[in-house]
């Protein structure tokens, strides 16, 4: 087989862009750090809760991992605590955007005697000194994997990723070279990865080259042609693409209806609809007919382009072509409607098309509604959906629930019992936690309708949760205070302020 090495590639041409994938082409999620880091954070969410917040008061933000591990290491409290796989999962899912905490939390857990981490648990920590571009961090981590016998296709997954995210795409042709070293062979699989990793780092035609480097070893797979279906639509080279799919019925693979339709969300995106309808006609000839991701990828971009009524001919070329709908496809039918003010339609999509198609709706569908609602002032109905979601058993309210009726709160004035009515409901029922855009949100319409101390109450709510305010944010706060002479509150958030510009 021959050698892919970083000087043969620099002499195989220029490099084009390929483009991230969106959520039907995240194909190998599997190696994401934090899905996997999630599953287990919810699964024992529960374990140790008490052990954990130990952990984590003993851990300052600003030290060095070094200063994080020996803390820890001379904390009698923190010595007698059991080490676990699921304890340092955790830890590093509480960590996961701090690298030195992380490091620190690893490292010490490494030292007990009675722990050796995982592989889960060493990829995890790849992936966030991968992250935060601590590259030699992270090879050297690998290494030591490497001599534990830990490292996997998924450990080289993470590290090519974060190589090639880093700009050090020839790094990550080399541990591909180099797979030998770690216990793993060169085949399709290792090879779609690199392929996949330049093309998602903006190297379509650098990963070209090296498939043609290597095709005469390692067989393609479908996969391997979709990798670049992808990559040079995302680019506009949509002649590319189809000239791959040539290629892959060359090798004797049939194109997938993701193949195609991955064309055709590029024509969408470029309003070439015509050329979106031609390509439905070739499918169905080719005996891939379009299914249901394919008619919602093209309603999608005919109402961002506002063709409305060119997006509600949609459900009728789905029945020509006999493709069922689903939820997502009514989602975006029923957000679609409400974009051209037809409100009542999606009224009767909502409450009689889907239960009659046996169409369950989920937290987006019931989210489209009561965002229409809150759009046409109909308040109650958007009150009346959201307590129909909370009596639902199929899904819960999320945040994107409520920001809709909390701006109506906001633009309608009702201020005084439902804002705290609504607010209630999201803290103490649903344990909905705000992100930076909601307390944005709040205190800004707060400042609006002149109830800056209310305002000041959630900003130190913020400041207590570690949730940095915006600059303007600040400074319109301040403004309000100081309107209200309410000069205290006011210095305390103009010496957060300057601590914001000196950091």
């Amino acid at each position: 087989m021959p050698r892919i090495t970083v000087k043969k590639i620099y002499v195989l041409g220029s490099y084009l862009v390929y483009p991230s994938e969106k959520s039907a082409r995240r194909r190998l999620k599997s190696l994401n750090f934090t899905s996997n880091a999630l599953a287990n954070h919810e699964k024992y969410n529960t374990d140790s809760s008490e052990n954990i917040n130990l952990i984590v008061s003993k851990v300052k933000a600003g030290r060095t991992y070094d200063e994080v591990f020996h803390s820890l290491l001379q904390d009698q409290a923190c010595n007698t605590i059991p080490i676990s796989h699921n304890l340092v999962s955790q830890l590093l899912y509480r960590f996961k955007d701090d690298w030195k905490s992380a490091l620190g939390v690893f490292k010490w857990a490494e030292s007990h005697e009675t722990y050796t981490p995982s592989s889960d648990s060493y990829e995890t920590m790849l992936d966030i000194l991968g992250k935060t571009k601590q590259m030699e961090k992270m090879m050297s981590l690998l290494e030591q994997m490497n001599q534990r016998h830990l490292v996997t296709i998924g450990s080289i997954a993470k590290v090519m990723r974060r190589l090639c995210g880093a700009g050090k795409w020839e790094d990550a042709v080399i541990i591909f070279d180099d797979l030998h070293k770690f216990g793993l062979e060169k085949n399709t699989e290792s090879m779609n990865l690199l392929l996949d990793t330049l093309c998602k780092e903006s190297k379509v035609e650098q990963a070209r080259k090296i498939f043609l480097e290597l095709k005469s070893c390692i067989a393609p797979s479908a996969y391997t042609f979709n990798i670049f279906v992808h990559g040079w639509c995302k680019v506009n080279r949509v002649n590319e693409a189809h000239w791959t799919i040539q290629e892959m019925k060359g090798y004797g693979y049939n194109p997938s209806v993701i193949s195609y339709s991955t064309i055709i969300e590029s024509y969408c995106r470029n309003s070439n609809f015509n050329k979106a309808y031609e390509l439905l006609d070739e499918m169905q000839a080719q005996n891939c007919p379009p299914n249901v991701v394919t008619f919602t990828t093209i309603m999608c971009y005919l109402k961002k382009n506002e063709e409305y009524y060119e997006a509600l001919q949609i459900p009728e070329k789905m029945k020509f072509y006999g493709c069922k709908p689903d939820t997502l496809f009514y989602n975006a039918l029923i957000h679609t409607l409400a974009k051209a003010g037809r409100v009542q339609e999606a009224v009767n999509v909502f409450e009689v098309e889907m239960p009659s198609s046996g169409i369950f709706p989920d937290t987006s569908t019931f989210n489209s509604m009561i965002t229409m609602f809150c759009h046409h002032g109909l308040d109650q109905d958007a009150i009346n959906v959201l307590k129909r979601m909370e009596s639902s058993q199929l899904c819960r309210p999320d945040i994107q629930s409520f920001i809709p009726l909390l701006k109506m709160c906001f633009r309608k004035g009702k201020t005084d019992v439902l804002l705290g009515n609504l607010l209630d409901e999201m803290v103490n029922k649903h344990h909905i936690s705000f992100d930076l855009d909601t307390y944005t949100l709040l205190i800004h319409g707060l400042c609006r309708v002149n109830k800056c101390d209310w305002a000041y109450g959630i900003f130190k709510e913020m400041i207590d949760k570690d949730i940095a305010p915006r600059y303007y944010t600040c400074a319109l706060l301040v403004d309000e205070l100081k309107q209200k002479y309410n000069y205290v509150a006011a210095d305390h958030i103009e010496g957060y302020m300057k601590q914001m510009k000196s950091s």
